[in-house]
């Protein structure tokens, strides 16, 4: 008989597949969405306009297969394994948007997506066994013990700030502002769906969990947490590339799940202390390489647009005026309306010449960009 972890496995890979392609479907929704609500001086999200697309309803009901499928793996693995195989979806939408949004993967990039296999495949093979839970009751008391009460509390709490203070003066210049409420939110949400899941397998397995008012509590948490995090997941793709986007959320992503899992269930769980190092060793692989297909992601796209001449894509900022040099917004800070712009100390940028090969860090304040 098959081992249930590597069912658990062939479930999250197809769910890689799904979701990686979903993210270049969402965020061409999202681009068209945008163009016409430029127009009159709001974005894709302002107001939920893109659930108006049938494109973006395209790459979300291939994220709701993906994430279907995701939720079946949790079901036969622990997340400790299963999380990290979203670096697959990474890999996957890094492909796709180099083909369908013309976002450069290059050389570094196939050097990153080479280290994410690598580490996955470490991961694999170490990951340890899932818990052995009997009842959905077993599974509330891990979650009732007080380390997680104060986890799931620091976690609400930094949300809720995230949301109502830092968003609306951060939210547009700084991805890491959604993509952390989406991580963290979402790792929680992981331990939930777990739950939820384990009671359905020993429902269809003959012992129902129905009949327990925590089986329903963990359907409504995982469905409030799933909303939140699609919600600023979305505003983050709207705001910046996809390319930058699905690195960042699958580091945050992951760690918040790892970190959850490790609280929850009171460590890995692993049968050897060799099995627990190799699987250290596999995150960080995979997260170097994640790391790696990022860098040469973006260096592609600050190449591409000086290439061009047109500058920069939205996403990551915008070209200068000079004819021999230009001025390159940092990625992760790229701010676009200059309002917002005046209330940051100052703005780091790239110097990039006509060629896009030379580059000095460069830091402008507010009144040295007047002048």
């Amino acid at each position: 008989m098959v081992d249930q972890r590597y069912v658990g496995v062939m479930l999250s890979v197809a769910a890689s597949v799904a979701i990686g392609t979903s993210s270049v479907i969402t965020k061409m929704g999202l681009t068209a969405t945008a163009a016409s609500a430029s127009a009159q001086g709001k974005s894709a999200t302002d107001g939920f306009a893109y659930l108006q697309n049938p494109i973006w309803w395209g790459g979300t009901l291939t994220l709701a297969v993906g994430e279907a499928a995701n939720f079946a793996a949790y079901t036969f693995a622990p997340p400790v394994m299963i999380t990290p195989l979203g670096a697959l979806s990474v890999i996957i939408g890094a492909i796709l948007a180099s083909f369908i949004l013309n976002e450069k993967l290059g050389h570094l990039g196939r050097v990153g997506c080479a280290l994410c296999l690598l580490g996955t495949t470490i991961i694999v093979l170490h990951a340890p066994a899932d818990q052995d839970i009997k009842t959905i009751t077993q599974f509330l008391d891990f979650a009732l013990e007080p380390g997680f009460m104060l986890y799931s509390f620091t976690a609400a709490v930094f949300s809720l700030y995230m949301i109502f203070i830092a968003a609306p003066r951060y939210g547009r210049t700084n991805p890491l502002v959604y993509l952390s409420v989406a991580s963290v939110v979402g790792g929680v949400s992981i331990m939930f769906i777990k739950g939820f899941g384990v009671a359905l397998k020993l429902t269809f397995e003959g012992s129902n969990q129905f009949v327990y008012p925590s089986t329903y509590l963990f359907a409504f948490i995982s469905l409030v947490c799933i909303v939140v995090q699609l919600n600023y997941a979305n505003k983050a793709l709207d705001t910046f590339s996809v390319n930058l986007v699905n690195p960042l959320y699958y580091v945050g992503f992951c760690t918040a799940t790892i970190v959850s899992s490790l609280i929850l269930f009171k460590g890995f769980n692993t049968t050897s202390p060799g099995n627990t190092v190799s699987l250290l060793c596999g995150f960080i692989v995979t997260f170097l390489g994640v790391h790696i297909l990022n860098v040469a992601l973006l260096d592609g796209a600050v190449e591409a647009g000086v290439e061009a001449g047109q500058g920069v894509r939205r996403s990551y900022g915008r070209l200068g005026g000079a004819q021999e040099e230009g001025l390159v917004r940092t990625p992760l800070f790229a701010a676009y309306l200059e309002e917002e712009q005046e209330e940051h100390e100052g703005v780091r940028m790239h110097r990039v010449n006509g060629s896009g090969s030379a580059r000095e860090d460069i830091r402008l304040s507010p009144a040295s960009r007047a002048l």
